[in-house]
Protein backbone atom coordinates (compact mmCIF):
# COMPACT_ATOMS: atom_id res chain seq x y z
CA UNK A 1 0.00 0.00 0.00
CA UNK A 2 1.06 3.36 -1.07
CA UNK A 3 1.65 6.26 1.44
CA UNK A 4 -1.17 8.43 -0.13
CA UNK A 5 -3.77 5.11 -0.48
CA UNK A 6 -2.85 5.12 3.08
CA UNK A 7 -3.85 8.87 3.82
CA UNK A 8 -7.12 8.32 1.49
CA UNK A 9 -8.14 5.23 3.35
CA UNK A 10 -7.37 7.05 6.22
CA UNK A 11 -9.52 10.47 4.99
CA UNK A 12 -12.11 8.45 4.11
CA UNK A 13 -12.45 6.55 7.44
CA UNK A 14 -12.48 10.09 9.40
CA UNK A 15 -14.98 11.16 7.10
CA UNK A 16 -17.47 7.40 7.74
CA UNK A 17 -17.21 8.54 11.28
CA UNK A 18 -18.16 12.01 11.13
CA UNK A 19 -21.04 10.82 9.02
CA UNK A 20 -21.87 8.06 11.44
CA UNK A 21 -21.54 10.98 14.45
CA UNK A 22 -23.97 13.08 12.66
CA UNK A 23 -26.49 10.67 11.40
CA UNK A 24 -26.57 9.38 15.22
CA UNK A 25 -27.53 12.19 16.59
CA UNK A 26 -30.12 13.07 13.58
CA UNK A 27 -32.26 9.75 14.21
CA UNK A 28 -31.82 10.58 18.28
CA UNK A 29 -33.38 14.10 17.30
CA UNK A 30 -35.99 12.93 15.17
CA UNK A 31 -37.19 9.91 17.61
CA UNK A 32 -39.30 10.55 20.55
CA UNK A 33 -37.16 10.45 23.89
CA UNK A 34 -39.16 7.23 24.83
CA UNK A 35 -38.39 5.35 21.58
CA UNK A 36 -34.52 6.31 21.56
CA UNK A 37 -34.16 5.18 25.28
CA UNK A 38 -36.13 1.90 24.70
CA UNK A 39 -33.94 1.21 21.38
CA UNK A 40 -30.71 2.35 19.40
CA UNK A 41 -32.52 2.96 16.51
CA UNK A 42 -29.50 5.12 15.11
CA UNK A 43 -27.09 2.65 14.98
CA UNK A 44 -29.63 -0.27 13.76
CA UNK A 45 -29.85 2.74 10.93
CA UNK A 46 -26.13 3.16 10.19
CA UNK A 47 -24.90 -0.45 10.29
CA UNK A 48 -28.22 -1.59 7.92
CA UNK A 49 -27.47 1.74 5.22
CA UNK A 50 -23.51 0.96 6.10
CA UNK A 51 -23.80 -2.78 5.28
CA UNK A 52 -25.74 -1.71 2.26
CA UNK A 53 -23.16 0.49 0.57
CA UNK A 54 -20.22 -1.93 1.22
CA UNK A 55 -22.03 -4.34 -0.84
CA UNK A 56 -22.90 -1.84 -3.57
CA UNK A 57 -18.96 -1.00 -3.27
CA UNK A 58 -17.49 -4.04 -3.15
CA UNK A 59 -19.73 -5.41 -6.05
CA UNK A 60 -18.80 -2.35 -8.35
CA UNK A 61 -15.03 -3.28 -7.44
CA UNK A 62 -15.85 -7.19 -8.58
CA UNK A 63 -17.56 -6.20 -11.81
CA UNK A 64 -15.05 -3.82 -12.99
CA UNK A 65 -16.54 -0.63 -12.32
CA UNK A 66 -14.67 0.56 -9.52
CA UNK A 67 -10.91 -0.04 -9.10
CA UNK A 68 -9.26 -1.49 -5.87
CA UNK A 69 -8.06 2.00 -4.37
CA UNK A 70 -11.76 3.36 -4.73
CA UNK A 71 -12.92 0.21 -3.29
CA UNK A 72 -10.03 0.85 -0.34
CA UNK A 73 -11.19 4.76 0.68
CA UNK A 74 -15.09 3.94 -0.02
CA UNK A 75 -15.40 0.46 0.95
CA UNK A 76 -12.52 0.04 4.04
CA UNK A 77 -12.01 3.53 4.68
CA UNK A 78 -15.62 5.29 4.65
CA UNK A 79 -17.64 2.32 5.38
CA UNK A 80 -15.33 1.19 7.88
CA UNK A 81 -15.47 4.37 9.63
CA UNK A 82 -19.39 4.28 9.66
CA UNK A 83 -20.69 1.20 10.28
CA UNK A 84 -19.97 0.60 13.86
CA UNK A 85 -20.42 -3.29 15.50
CA UNK A 86 -18.82 -2.38 18.45
CA UNK A 87 -21.37 0.12 19.47
CA UNK A 88 -23.97 -2.31 18.33
CA UNK A 89 -22.35 -4.82 20.60
CA UNK A 90 -22.33 -2.72 23.66
CA UNK A 91 -26.22 -1.55 23.10
CA UNK A 92 -27.40 -4.65 22.82
CA UNK A 93 -25.01 -5.99 26.48
CA UNK A 94 -26.75 -2.62 27.85
CA UNK A 95 -30.12 -3.79 27.03
CA UNK A 96 -29.81 -6.98 28.47
CA UNK A 97 -28.48 -5.62 31.74
CA UNK A 98 -30.94 -3.26 32.04
CA UNK A 99 -33.50 -5.94 31.94
CA UNK A 100 -34.67 -5.51 28.06
CA UNK A 101 -34.05 -8.65 27.18
CA UNK A 102 -36.49 -8.57 24.21
CA UNK A 103 -34.83 -5.11 22.72
CA UNK A 104 -31.44 -6.66 23.35
CA UNK A 105 -32.37 -9.97 21.18
CA UNK A 106 -34.12 -8.00 18.69
CA UNK A 107 -30.91 -5.55 18.33
CA UNK A 108 -28.30 -7.70 18.48
CA UNK A 109 -29.90 -10.36 16.06
CA UNK A 110 -32.37 -8.16 13.92
CA UNK A 111 -29.14 -6.07 13.08
CA UNK A 112 -27.20 -9.22 12.21
CA UNK A 113 -29.78 -10.00 10.38
CA UNK A 114 -31.22 -6.93 8.52
CA UNK A 115 -27.46 -5.76 7.92
CA UNK A 116 -26.21 -9.07 6.17
CA UNK A 117 -29.15 -8.74 3.85
CA UNK A 118 -28.85 -5.46 2.96
CA UNK A 119 -25.09 -6.45 2.38
CA UNK A 120 -26.21 -9.23 0.15
CA UNK A 121 -28.28 -6.54 -1.67
CA UNK A 122 -26.20 -4.37 -2.26
CA UNK A 123 -23.58 -6.82 -3.85
CA UNK A 124 -26.68 -8.25 -6.38
CA UNK A 125 -26.71 -4.44 -7.21
CA UNK A 126 -23.27 -3.70 -7.34
CA UNK A 127 -22.80 -6.41 -9.70
CA UNK A 128 -25.13 -5.71 -12.02
CA UNK A 129 -24.90 -2.84 -12.60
Amino acid sequence: MTPLALLLVSLGGGIGAALRFWLDGFVKGRTARTAAAWFPLGTLVINVTGSFVLGVVTGLGEAGTLGPSAVAVLGTGMMGGYTTFSTASTETVQLFRSGRTGAAVLNGLGMLVVSVGAAALGLTLGRNT
